[in-house]
């Protein structure tokens, strides 16, 4: 039994002087009050370390940078290498396996061992890999290192246990797949060519064994030499010499000719009986000329020969198209007789395979399908029907369709969600497909008994939102809502507003969705809000568009002639949150085109009726205004809760709040002024009577004078980045630094406003933002800095020392002090664009300096990273001077590591410059005030600071009062404090328990039934005391920022535990989950670092370095969801879901699928005894005879070196250790060891079966032919 007291051992420290009360309430601050004491309240915690495990679960979409393609004919599984050393292996939807090479070497090629249950791996490290499929975690069982020589190609014949792998120098080597011992026969490249010859043959490119004789060993050389070598004799039958490069060889199934591929796009075919030229040589797309000579063609790189036994063979190549053609797209070709099929793709062809019905070479082929793996897609042609239609896919492999920009988990959702998304999408689905099932069907999956509802959704550049069914750890598209459909086209006048149109304006910076009312909001990059309701009609509806002047003016930059304390209150509806009368120097350029550019949006609403489809459908638009020849800064934080109709949202500049119900603005206010003690009145802000607010117009026709061409010539297109690689090497400096930076005067200066006590007004001494805000730095020294405008030394910014713990800096300028009437900075000129490319987390790929145990020195040098602009994070301040608290605050913060606000003036002027960011935003019932007895509408506002204040609400009951009687709304001053930027606000009643926000019960506003009783709003609302006996119990606030987290009780406002997270990193991401039937605080840190901790005594119960924050796409993308799952975008076009739940880690195996299932090998077909006779038995062919050891001898151990595998599964290096995890590994082993002698049970009695029935037959004919002569037979 936990009990709340002043004193904890250790573990956590109290802070009740960890929060200031409102100039009303301070008086009453000590009186007692209805409220429990900490020491009454009695929570059993009931999680314990032993609940967690952090593991990988199940990896979705399409494999990034794809490098190889196998498949198993007979098992009909399909593997697919990566360049980062991955394989993906696919059978039927459900079976989806992920495994990963430790080396992260390339994977060259891939070879299965049919219907054997195995895989070969050859890596660019020049290993190769033996993995183990008949586990549902496959694992490697052998590698084999080769280290004087480079694997080039692989060949492993059908039922063989020896692979022949060729090298660069051109010698084939042999291996052994069961011991993954290197054989002692080898070809080697000068016995193979005719001593004769001068020149090396090259790498080996191609080997394959003939059909017609399993002893001939086909060798191609890449200079265009053809070896047929005769394993038996150790001698070449034959040698080709061709003029031109070979690619690839693929042979006729009857062993008598082959076809190969060529560099100048040819085909050449060769018959055995004359091996001195080639029977054939055609250019499938190259055309005579007029002066009779070939155009000249590209090459084919890989070709396949494949028959049929009622048609015409079937060419399939790549490649081969001419050189005249250009922007031609990647082509693949299909040859059938004499029809010509050119199949034209939208990515680079990586790797193509015909699926045949035989896995015998040796037989009538009978391709049904090919595979085109591209290099963003998979796709597979229907090769049966002559129009050569393409399956539909059943993976998720079009995440990276538009790149991924933001994502949203939720688990546990209504059941009927997931049906009616589902019944909404399948109506737009493309049509056209093949209507055959999806070939590769292998594996088998079953669902399993742990499932429930849950949803991802995807954020995309193109401005699309897409809904994912995730449940039982498969991810199946539901509904797709494009965002871009709520604006007008935008048809720029000018010459250069034209280059902003292609910048992404509608790219998706975060989502809001409530599952319970199907209230769903976007953000966009252009400073926009999107609400969406669902209907299951289609209407006819017009967008009702609301225009916010969010802006903090020239007065709010800290100078030492602010002494005044004149900030108040703005009505709704007023143009800025701070209307201060203001002067500041014309920036270069300005005029009337930039007062033109004033009190507009960067987007421009729909303003007639439109046709909506069923689905959500657009029914309120909020942007952001320029300002001052400025535009809108990023949206920040966003909250929308369908019980009280209100929307919020937050950046740097402040907070403002909408009511959607009646389309009216609330609140408009700078962070500053939501303090509250500036405001002599204390006056609450109301919303107009529907006064809505005029619609500007739309501004683009003035962006070529906003738009410099020096910052047009820096841009960069969305093309460049998504090509960015993860080891991209650092970009050069002269292009990097933007032409608009300038030099920063350093210089600082105090603004001290005495506020009534106990509260003290803040102001931004810097801004520490969460990781989506792109740009907060105003003056004419921010950067037009796009994701190109990186740095390797984090710490310069073009040439100026920015991180206040670095006495001097090389590259730059020395800082000069300035005194305090230095020069104040002036507002920067009018070459901001209205908004900056989006910024994909798909895009981020460029690689980070970060230490696997400390991660980022600080948040800025991340943001900085990320964004291209200087700011500082709250930390980096924590050694300068205090600020100016109360004298009980300021204990307070002395015993909290010291932790203070400065105002030096040691630090650069580039932080006079910032504001204190809007960071997170929550709805929900709550106390105000300390005085407050019964919970009510509040809104907690958390800052960049590591300020939390809280807004309480009156808003009417009734119905018709709501739609009709304003909402009144203002800031209460009460502040609680911590260190770091506030990240996640969650509520906890006094039993522990998780407190859901209220909210409305979905309704279709669109349905024709009974309108009155649907046009009624019915509300869920859960009370902090609802699972109390009595009411003002309280409930527990639980904050978390970037350093620290707290448990406020209210309405006390006293902090009854508090527990540094990290020192030397901060969190990225935290929220308050369910696990095992409790809650717990789940963080993720820059540093990799997964935790959690209890609730509400914040006891650490997982720490585990899992993954260190290399890019900025995890960062952007990782989030956690209830039943201890989360997720994150592994690469550009691949989600990684991962568990933190020892409970789900337990259940993994039963909700994976299998890859292996016995089945039984096909029988070959009988040849017939002429063909056997006069056409050779391949059968004969011992290859232990020529490659044992007792033969050939051990290969050379300087060569290649053998490593024995890791038995086990994948995830249990970052298992917690213990004897729990122990015993999970052995029960997973012992069911693994279960199933596989089940399988050898059941193989073993169906061979029993076999030979009895066999013996039975043969007994038979014996007695049938026992009288009969040898011409009679």
């Amino acid at each position: 039994m936990k009990k709340f007291r002043k004193v904890l051992d250790g573990l956590t420290t109290s802070s009740p002087g960890g929060s200031i009360g409102s100039p009303s309430g301070g008086s009453a601050a000590g009186t007692p009050t209805a409220t429990p004491t900490p020491k009454e309240i009695e929570i059993q915690e009931t999680l314990v370390s032993e609940n967690f495990q952090l593991c990988k679960t199940v990896r979705h979409g399409f494999p990034y940078q794809p490098t190889a393609l196998a498949f198993d004919p007979v098992q009909k599984i399909l593997a697919i290498g990566s360049r980062t050393g991955g394989v993906r292996i696919l059978g039927r939807p459900g079976v989806d396996c992920y495994c990963q090479h430790e080396s992260g070497a390339a994977v060259l090629q891939l070879q299965f061992l049919i219907n054997e249950g195995a895989l070969v791996t050859a890596c660019a490290d020049d290993t190769l890999h033996l993995w183990n499929l008949r586990q549902r975690r496959p694992a490697v069982l052998h590698s084999l290192k080769f280290n004087r020589e480079r694997i080039t190609f692989c060949h492993l014949p059908f039922q063989s246990k020896w692979l022949y792998v060729g090298t660069e120098r051109g010698n084939t080597h042999i291996v052994n797949i069961e011991s993954f011992i290197l054989s002692g026969y080898v070809i080697m490249w000068n016995k193979a060519i005719e001593l004769s010859t001068k020149t090396h043959p090259g790498p080996v490119v191609h080997l394959s064994d003939s059909p017609k004789d399993e002893g001939k060993l086909l060798i191609g050389f890449e200079s265009g030499t053809i070896v047929q070598w005769d394993l038996r004799l150790k001698k070449a039958d034959f040698r080709i010499y061709y003029d031109e490069a070979i690619h690839s060889v693929s042979w006729h199934h009857e062993g008598k000719q082959f076809m190969c591929s060529h560099s100048d796009g040819s085909l050449s075919i060769w018959n055995l009986r004359n091996t001195t030229k080639p029977f054939q040589v055609t250019f499938p797309h190259g055309k005579i000329q007029k002066d009779g000579r070939k155009e000249s063609c590209k090459p084919i790189l890989k070709v396949e020969y494949k028959t049929s036994r009622n048609s015409e063979p079937f060419v399939i190549f790549s490649g081969g198209l001419s050189y005249d053609k250009a922007g031609r797209r990647p082509t693949l070709t299909i040859m059938h007789g004499k029809a010509i099929t050119v199949l034209e793709m939208d990515y680079p062809i990586v790797e193509f395979m015909a699926l045949c019905e035989t896995p015998y070479n040796n037989e009538v082929q009978e391709p049904y399908a090919v595979v085109v793996l591209l290099e963003k897609d998979l796709i597979v042609v229907d090769l049966t029907q002559s129009n050569f239609p393409v399956f539909e896919n059943p993976y998720p492999m079009d995440i990276h369709e538009s790149p991924v920009t933001c994502t949203a988990y939720f688990a546990d959702c209504p059941p009927d969600i997931i049906p009616i998304l589902y019944s909404i999408g399948v109506k737009h689905k493309k049509t056209g497909y093949s209507q055959k099932e999806w070939p590769v069907g292998g594996g088998t999956w079953t669902l399993g008994s742990h499932t429930y509802p849950e949803i991802i959704i995807t954020g995309h550049a193109d401005g699309s939102i897409k809904f994912w069914d995730a449940s039982a750890i498969t991810l199946q598209m539901l509904y797709k809502l494009k965002t871009s459909k709520a604006f007008l086209k935008p048809k720029p006048s000018e010459g250069r507003a034209a280059d902003l149109v292609e910048d992404d304006p509608f790219a998706i910076q975060m989502v809001s969705w409530c599952p319970q009312s199907r209230i769903f909001c976007v953000v966009g990059i252009s400073a926009h809000i999107i609400l969406y309701r669902f209907s299951k009609y289609e209407a006819n509806t017009q967008i009702v568009s609301l225009e916010v002047r969010l802006r903090c003016e020239a007065e709010d930059v800290i100078s030492p002639s602010e002494n005044e304390n004149n900030p108040c209150f703005t009505e709704s509806g007023s143009h800025s949150p701070q209307p201060h009368h203001h002067q500041h120097a014309a920036s270069p350029g300005s005029g009337t085109t930039e007062g033109n550019k004033d009190s507009n949006p960067c987007l421009k609403v729909k303003d007639r009726m439109v046709r909506v489809p069923p689905g959500y459908q657009a029914e309120l638009v909020i942007q952001l205004l320029w300002a001052d020849g400025e535009p809108p800064q990023q949206i920040t934080s966003l909250d929308v809760n369908s019980a009280y109709g209100l929307l919020a949202f937050g950046n740097c500049n402040g907070l403002a709040v909408v009511d959607y119900l009646q389309k009216t603005i609330l609140l408009c206010m700078s962070t500053l002024d939501l303090y509250g003690a500036a405001d002599p009145y204390q006056r609450l802000t109301r919303s107009p009577r529907r006064n809505r607010q005029s619609t500007s117009e739309f501004c683009m026709r003035g962006l070529s004078n906003l738009y410099s061409d020096s910052k047009k010539r820096i841009r960069t297109s969305y093309q460049s980045l998504t090509e960015l690689s993860d080891n991209q090497q650092s970009i050069d400096t002269d292009r990097s630094k933007s032409p608009t930076s300038v030099h920063y005067s350093t210089s600082l200066h105090n603004d001290p406003r005495v506020l009534p006590e106990p509260v003290v007004s803040l102001r931004a001494s810097h801004c520490s933002p969460v990781f989506y805000l792109l740009d907060n730095v105003k003056g004419p020294g921010r950067k037009l800095s796009l994701p190109t405008d990186l740095k390797t030394d984090l710490d310069h910014v073009n040439g100026h020392c920015t991180s206040p713990t670095s006495q001097s800096c090389s590259t730059g300028k020395p800082r000069v002090p300035m005194g305090p009437e230095g020069p104040r900075l002036t507002r920067r000129g009018p070459g901001r664009p209205p908004f900056r490319k989006a910024q994909s987390a798909a895009c981020m790929e460029i690689s980070l300096p970060v230490s696997h145990t400390e991660g980022y020195a600080s948040r800025r040098a991340m943001l900085q990273q990320l964004h291209g602009v200087a700011m500082y994070s709250h930390d980096e301040h924590h050694a300068t001077a205090p600020y100016c608290w109360s004298e009980r605050a300021a204990a307070t913060e002395s015993r909290e590591n010291s932790f203070s606000r400065s105002r030096s003036s040691s630090v650069s002027s580039i932080d006079r410059d910032t504001k204190e960011a809007v960071t997170t935003l929550q709805f929900g019932e709550s106390y105000a005030r300390k005085s407050d007895t019964l919970p009510t509408p509040c809104l907690w506002v958390g800052t960049s600071l590591g300020m939390v204040l809280l807004i309480p609400m009156s808003i009417p009951t009734d119905h018709e009062e709501r739609m009709e009687e304003p909402v009144t709304i203002g800031p209460s001053g009460t502040v609680l404090m911590l260190k770091g930027s506030v990240l996640r606000i969650s509520f906890l009643d006094c039993m522990g328990a998780l407190i859901q926000s209220p909210y409305e019960v979905w309704r279709d506003l669109n349905a024709h039934e009974d309108p009155d009783r649907m046009r009624r709003r019915k509300l869920v609302h859960i009370s902090p005391s609802s699972s109390q006996h009595t009411c003002g119990e309280g409930h527990l606030a639980v904050v978390c920022s970037e350093k620290q987290a707290k448990v406020f009780l209210m309405p006390s406002q006293s902090c009854l535990f508090v527990h540094n997270i990290t020192e030397s990193s901060f969190v990225l991401r935290a929220d308050v989950v369910s696990v095992c039937n409790s809650v717990c605080l789940a963080c993720f840190c820059a540093n990799g670092h997964v935790m959690t901790l209890s609730l509400p005594s914040l006891r650490p119960l997982l720490d585990v370095n899992y993954l260190p924050l290399a890019d900025m796409r995890i960062a952007r993308t990782f989030c956690f969801t209830h039943g201890g799952q989360a997720l994150y975008l592994s690469s550009p076009t691949e989600i990684q879901r991962i568990t933190y739940s020892q409970e789900m880690c337990d259940n993994l195996q039963e909700m994976l699928g299998e890859l292996f299932t016995p089945i039984e090998t096909p029988e070959a077909q009988n040849r017939g005894f002429l063909k056997g006779f006069f056409g050779g038995n391949s059968h004969n062919f011992d290859r232990e005879e020529l490659f044992g050891e007792a033969a050939a001898g051990k290969g050379s151990r300087s060569l290649a070196q053998h490593i024995p595998g890791q038995a086990g599964m994948e995830g249990m290096k970052v298992a917690a250790c213990g004897v729990v995890g122990d015993l999970a590994r052995a029960r997973i082993a012992l069911d693994e060891r279960g199933q596989r002698l089940g399988e050898l049970e059941e193989r073993t009695a169906l061979m029993m079966t076999s030979a009895e029935t066999f013996s039975k037959h043969a007994h038979e004919v014996m007695l049938k032919c026992k009288d009969k002569k040898w011409y009679q037979l």
